[in-house]
């Protein structure tokens, strides 16, 4: 036998080269899921109400009693937007809207999905809770120990007490029992808060569960010999006196309660395997896995990694779900990529789901890792998937989410180089994302490199670059993003592009500013702005009071072949101006000749209505005689005369 103080240097020689050779190693299909076997989610539903079952088993999986789950990774519980379902469950949501989410993301829920989000869910009991009753109302034969671990630990705290009990006597019927991990953690929460008999209650239930289990007891006395000193030629000594008939499941449990001090874990996984009735298992190995899946161990973790694979054994999605949780959450990122690569490259193949989260933490991260973020668009791939607009969808969410949607630039080419084919839309996503943020040279980068792809820029591509100008309120440089807009797609084609900068010059209180350039234009470049343009534009004009330059647009409209905009004028200066603005509103509009006579009394009743009447006499003065003297005019005038002038008036006429 080996000298036991040596043991750990013995086992510790360089790693193998796992990051480069993990990936290649194995190169077996996709496993796909049978359609015929597969059921979606179709409603949220609370406790009482029945629906069809979400979850989708292959068939191999139907009949296994080992728990060899599709997983969906875990996500640090402090960033629940990373997780979709955790999302979902987090707020209170119709079963409409909850169904419109999924099927938007194309989400395949199953048992790995829900311990993951079980465990996203720790800081919120009544969103945990909620996916729980979901989950046991849609497949409730399909629970296994650990998910009602999980979630009786997140319930035992005191505001959720009686929902802990309720489910621990389910449980217990069930034939599950309360794990020792679940039990420290609950008991101590029980400690904290005080409360004394449920307390009680726990450690005896605990205490008699684990007396009805011989391999629990004997894992007992096994822990106690390791944990009272250092590991040492005493302990192994006490270790062979209990003459125990080692197996997996003593093992496995050993190891567990080892997790606190991976170290001596990792000694006993050693020395137990020189026992000659023993050797390790896929069991056991996944155990000792999840102990070292930290960052004080990662060395240790992936030569057991190695060691493991040379055996001939894979990570169980169940241990790989751990580890990336703690992974995530301590921000072991490269890590993370690594044990997914060494996943894909393998049987048990992580859900299409893992990568894009392995995306998103990376780009959320204090530095954009662009190799890191290439690294797994490669083994994504390469391993026969697809990139698709929900990928980058999910990507400038995150993004977003730390201001850096600056960076999309970057994301686009490296997902491009992937196969991801961006259309018109996701180019005019980011372009405008790139102008909004400042970052108008990569945003040209991309438009450049789209004209010398044979690919040329439609103008509403450029008018994404004009809005995101206009959006930064950059309004001059958005202005002479257009001129380099019409230069290139034409001034017939730039009409949109126009009304965009016209909306942002008037967003930024620049109507006049917008009424020059747009007359410029139309004068030197022949542009022809749209209707809906002239017309925002007269009305912002007209709200500051710029009665002159909204009746320099009327003209040009004329040109354009608009009808004339007649509303806002009758309103503003029936308010505001005078007769003379009156007659100059009504020559602005006239053609061949003054407008219809109609224009003439809705412009008088105006002036009436804001009890303005002197305006009103003043501009029927400056009309022409055959306005004077029509007789709706006439009666218009005298109906509004004051009631004494009236009747001296009829008196007269008699």
């Amino acid at each position: 036998m080996r000298n036991p103080w040596r043991l750990l240097l013995l086992r510790n020689v360089t790693r193998t080269s796992i990051h480069s050779s993990r990936i290649d190693s194995l190169h077996l299909q996709v496993r796909k899921l049978d359609p015929q076997s597969s059921r979606y989610f179709s409603s949220f539903i609370g406790r009482n109400v029945h629906a069809k079952s979400l979850f989708a088993f292959d068939s191999d999986i139907r009949t296994s009693k080992n728990r060899l789950f599709s997983s969906e990774s875990a996500i640090e519980r402090k960033d629940l937007d990373h997780d979709i379902l955790t999302e979902i469950f987090s707020k209170s949501s119709s079963s409409e809207e909850i169904r419109d989410e999924l099927k938007s993301f194309n989400i395949l829920v199953n048992h790995e999905m829900v311990l993951t989000t079980l465990q996203n869910l720790e800081e919120n009991p009544e969103g945990a809770w909620k996916l729980f009753n979901w989950v046991s109302e849609t497949d409730s034969e399909r629970l296994s120990s650990k998910s009602y671990n999980l979630m009786l630990g997140i319930l035992g705290r005191k505001d959720h007490v009686t929902e802990f009990w309720d489910l621990f006597e389910i449980m217990k019927k069930n034939g599950y029992g309360i794990s020792r991990t679940t039990y420290i953690k609950v008991s101590e929460n029980f400690e904290k808060e005080k409360m004394v008999s449920d307390l009680d209650r726990l450690k005896e239930v605990y205490s008699s569960k684990s007396g009805d289990d011989p391999t629990a007891t004997m894992c007992s006395r096994v822990c106690k010999v390791i944990n009272e000193k250092e590991w040492d030629e005493e302990v192994l000594k006490r270790l062979r006196d209990l003459n125990i008939s080692w197996s997996s499941d003593l093992v496995e449990m050993v190891l567990e309660h080892l997790s606190v001090h991976p170290t001596k874990a990792l000694m006993f996984f050693w020395w137990v395997e020189e026992n000659p009735s023993f050797k390790h298992t896929k069991q056991t190995y996944n155990a000792m896995v999840t102990v070292l899946g930290r960052e004080d161990c990662i060395e240790k973790f992936w030569r057991i990694v190695d060691e493991m694979k040379g055996a001939g054994y894979v990570i169980e999605m169940e241990t790989y779900v751990k580890v990336m949780g703690r992974f995530y959450k301590r921000r072991m990122v490269k890590d993370a990529v690594d044990l997914y690569g060494f996943m894909m490259g393998g049987s048990n193949k992580p859900p299409a789901q893992d990568a894009l989260f392995l995306l998103r933490k990376i780009v959320v991260g204090k530095d954009l890792d662009m190799d890191l973020f290439s690294k797994v668009i490669g083994i994504f791939t390469e391993h026969g998937n697809r990139l698709t607009k929900p990928f980058l969808d999910g990507i400038l969410k995150s993004l977003r989410s730390v201001s850096k949607l600056q960076e999309c630039g970057k994301i686009l080419k490296a997902m491009e180089k992937g196969g991801f084919v961006a259309n018109n839309a996701v180019y005019s996503e980011i372009i405008f994302q790139l102008s909004r943020y400042g970052k108008l040279d990569e945003a040209y980068d991309i438009l450049n490199d789209m004209e010398a792809s044979g690919c040329n820029p439609n103008s509403k591509l450029w008018a994404s670059l004009i809005q995101g100008q206009c959006e930064a309120g950059e309004i001059d440089t958005a202005a002479s993003c257009f001129r380099k807009t019409v230069e290139k797609v034409g001034v017939t084609d730039a009409s949109y592009g126009f009304d965009v900068l016209v909306n942002g010059f008037c967003s930024n209180n620049r109507a006049v500013d917008a009424c020059k350039f747009l007359s410029e234009m139309v004068k030197e470049k022949k542009l022809q702005p749209w209707h809906t343009t002239y017309k925002l534009l007269i009305e912002k004009l007209l709200v500051r009071g710029n009665l002159e330059e909204a009746l320099s647009l009327v003209g040009l409209m004329k040109n354009h072949g608009f009808p004339p905009f007649v509303d806002p004028f009758i309103a503003y200066i029936s308010k505001s101006g005078t007769g003379d603005d009156a007659m100059s509103f009504l020559k602005a509009i006239t053609v061949k000749r003054f407008p219809s006579t109609s224009v003439f009394i809705r412009m008088f009743n105006a002036f009436f209505k804001a009890g303005r009447h002197s305006e009103a006499h003043d501009c029927l003065s400056k009309c022409p005689g055959y306005i004077r003297s029509h007789a709706d005019v006439l009666n218009l005038f005298f109906d509004m005369k004051p009631k004494n002038a009236k009747d001296a008036t009829t008196a007269l006429a008699a």
